[in-house]
């Protein structure tokens, strides 16, 4: 399914994607499920860096470049309603993770990537915020370290593995989605 023109992402594939997560009986541990959710996030990504790139290549001024990251940003963190808790949370655990990849991706439109700093030290230093209980600066070394991503540096999928479950793992998850989107900006078919 296409966009219309001049769309990245509409209500209308959020929507489809949620109604396939509802049809399923979707489980943490199952291997399919997994991969869902991993097609859910990727396509959102994907849309983002399209965006990214569009600008960059001087398609897509900075004010109509964020706005359409907001607008996306509208669809996909719009809370979602399941009867399910266990995939209630499974779809805030993706929603979590692309509010980081929007975030940076504004940054970076923003004019603002990071200047220094490896990916890893930024991912370090989120790590040790969350650790402090300092969310919003955790949350900020992840957009950061998004920037960096967008800027083209690597995310090594050793620190990715080296995180303890919590935001910032699931912040550098949606990072690695990004970087994927950022690399292969091939659509995700819905029906795969």
């Amino acid at each position: 399914m296409s966009n219309p023109p001049g769309e990245y992402y509409t209500e209308e594939r959020w929507q489809n994607w949620i109604e396939r997560v509802r049809e399923e009986d979707v489980d943490a541990e199952d291997e399919d499920s997994a991969r869902l959710l991993l097609n859910l996030q990727d396509d959102t990504a994907i849309a983002v860096a399209k965006i990214i790139t569009d600008h960059d290549d001087g398609d897509l001024d900075e004010e109509t470049a964020l706005a359409k990251l907001e607008t996306i940003e509208g669809i996909v963190l719009d809370e979602v309603q399941f009867d399910d808790e266990e995939t209630a949370m499974l779809i805030d655990g993706v929603q979590t993770s692309l509010m980081c990849v929007l975030y940076a991706a504004k940054e970076y439109v923003a004019g603002r990537p990071a200047a220094e700093g490896s990916v890893a030290e930024y991912v370090e230093a989120a790590a040790d915020a969350e650790a402090e209980d300092d969310l919003d600066a955790a949350l900020g070394y992840c957009v950061q370290a998004g920037t960096r991503i967008i800027d083209g540096a690597e995310l090594d999928l050793d620190t990715i593995e080296e995180l303890e479950f919590g935001l910032v793992a699931e912040w550098v998850n949606g990072l690695d989605s990004l970087q994927t989107a950022m690399s292969d900006p091939e659509v995700v078919e819905e029906d795969e």
